[in-house]
């Protein structure tokens, strides 16, 4: 008799040390870092999970360091799998961009070494790239803030946060299981049923009355889009992924898609209660209570923040990109999904009936495609109206009567949970298709050099047995600068390395390569990358 083999994780939290608030660490030019992955007990409202942090805090450290400046960091993996560690968003030595493209993975046990370098300001994350769809949930991320070589880079401010936005699934005490095997919820994503915001359930703050706060935001969830609005407080956009934008521009909502990034001043301008809120079409969800104090913050700022810099070199950045914005792409990259659920059932009429997990109203005695979003209809048997109906409710959530400008195009919740949870990469993949030569993920053949700019058109198909959003992130090669959406030129230039493509849109993007080596590119959303939707390409010198 064989044995039994265990393919779930470890969930148990007794005996392990308590998770501890993330620190932020100051390093200087070549500085040795030590980086430990760890299973930690993490309190989340009245349930104690058992989680993975870097140096027992979630999330891990935050690391400041220099526009220019090197670090050593050494890992030590003591964690649930093999790992390796991705420093998202950082041009670097094609060897440390910890995927298994570029380095043998990290055994339980083992260590490696990685050399970082940060030729750019900003802020950038680091997390897992195997399983991440495991490690992030569980709370392998971080942030690391590059400090610009020119003083007057940023406006000015009081004071910097950063803040990681999370969710997480839970389930019966502890976090929703997963399979060593495979991922799951593959169709639309994980989503979380509690807001995590720098690993907090509800962050509260303090600020004083027109003090000018800069938070550096990243989206570090598995799958969820954030729609990010400072109630109570005046928010102004000045950077992205990877530096400034062309001009600061006064905002009323920030959206920011898994793995990006946005830097927004706050201007807290009155006493009483302020927050950091994410709205939806049917929510409104408070991510952080700021209590304003009626002693005014010195020195004064409100002057400066109301003033709108544009940025020099991204102005020039523009008048570059004037031949490119008319050209023909050098490559064009579709997204698709398959979807094999279930296997049709015969009525007592001897019919089959079809219907939409997302719509469940609609139905079908024939295959086809749901009228309200476009999904494939899907045979009854893979689910019922009652379950797939059902939405997961998110804590310190209400109903917003009137919530503004909300953008379309984007999932904002999993409205088909039941169906979800049970799409793996067996029944339901995800594509990256080489609109030139048919070639799929990993058969696409895309070779670049040192120098070269590449206009890439991304098309997020209709024609997809589920139509949804992706942000679609390119590793340290190069940076990109978005051209347009659906043929409209981008108003505001920023650099960037993810960008959100929300359904049925087509966004051209040029990329500006500079780093030798094999690159990965892929979907964000962490269950899409695993079950596929990624390729590799080559950087010749």
């Amino acid at each position: 008799m064989n044995a039994r083999v265990d393919y779930a994780f470890p969930t148990d939290a007794a005996g392990l040390p308590q998770a501890r608030r993330s620190q932020q660490v100051e390093l200087g030019d070549g500085d040795p870092f030590h980086l430990r992955i760890a299973p930690v007990a993490k309190k989340v409202g009245e349930a104690t999970v058992r989680m993975l942090a870097y140096n027992g805090s979630i999330p891990g450290p935050t690391l400041r360091v220099r526009q220019g400046s090197e670090l050593v960091v050494h890992a030590v993996n003591e964690g649930d799998l093999e790992a390796t560690v991705h420093w998202h968003g950082l041009r670097l030595d094609n060897r440390y961009d910890g995927t298994t493209e570029t380095q043998a993975p990290i055994p339980v046990g083992g260590r490696f070494t990685y050399r970082l370098s940060f030729p750019d300001p900003g802020v950038y994350w680091y997390h897992p790239h195997i399983r991440e769809d495991y490690g992030q949930e569980m709370g392998l991320y971080g942030n690391i803030v590059v400090v610009p070589a020119d003083a007057d880079y940023w406006p000015p401010v009081h004071r910097e946060l950063a803040i990681t936005l999370d969710d997480l699934l839970l389930q019966n005490g502890t976090v929703a299981p997963f399979s060593r095997a495979e991922s799951t919820h593959t169709a639309m994503g994980r989503f979380g049923d509690q807001f995590l915001v720098n690993g907090e359930p509800m962050l509260s703050l303090t600020a004083r009355k027109g003090e000018v706060i800069r938070f550096y935001l990243t989206d570090t969830a598995n799958t969820r889009v954030f729609n990010v609005v400072a109630h109570g407080a005046r928010m102004k956009l000045v950077g992205g992924d990877s530096g400034r934008y062309e001009r600061e521009i006064l905002i009323e909502n920030v959206v920011i898609a898994p793995s990006e990034r946005a830097v927004v001043d706050v201007l807290f301008d009155k006493p009483g209660q302020a927050a950091l809120e994410h709205r939806t079409p049917q929510r409104t969800y408070r991510l952080a209570a700021i209590h304003v104090v009626d002693e005014p913050a010195s020195p004064a700022l409100a002057r400066p923040f109301d003033r709108l810099r544009v940025s020099a070199d991204m102005a020039a950045e523009r008048d570059r990109l004037a031949s490119y914005f008319a050209a023909e792409p050098d490559k064009t990259l579709a997204f698709v999904a398959e979807m094999n659920l279930g296997m049709p059932q015969l009525s007592a009429g001897g019919s089959v009936e079809y219907f939409c997990p997302m719509h469940p109203e609609v139905i079908s005695e024939v295959p086809g495609k749901c009228p309200a979003c476009a999904m494939k209809l899907l045979p009854r048997e893979a689910g019922s109206v009652e379950a797939v109906a059902h939405h997961h409710g998110t804590s310190g959530h209400h109903r917003a009567d009137e919530l503004g400008d909300i953008p379309s195009g984007i999932e904002w919740e999993d409205d088909m949970v039941e169906v979800n949870r049970t799409t793996t990469p067996a029944n339901t993949r995800w594509k990256l298709i080489d609109r030139a030569t048919g070639a799929e993920g990993a058969a696409i053949d895309w070779k670049f050099r040192v120098g070269d700019r590449v206009k890439i058109r991304l098309v997020n198909t209709m024609d997809s047995d589920h139509p949804m959003h992706h942000p679609f992130h390119i590793h340290g090669a190069g940076r990109f600068l978005i051209l347009s959406r659906d043929g409209v030129l981008e108003p505001n230039l920023v650099w960037k390395d993810t960008v959100l493509v929300p359904t049925g849109q087509t966004v051209d993007i040029l990329l500006e390569v500079t780093h030798p080596g094999r690159w990965m590119a892929h979907c964000h959303i962490a269950e899409h990358h695993e079950s596929g939707m990624m390729l590799t390409f080559d950087v010749d010198r």
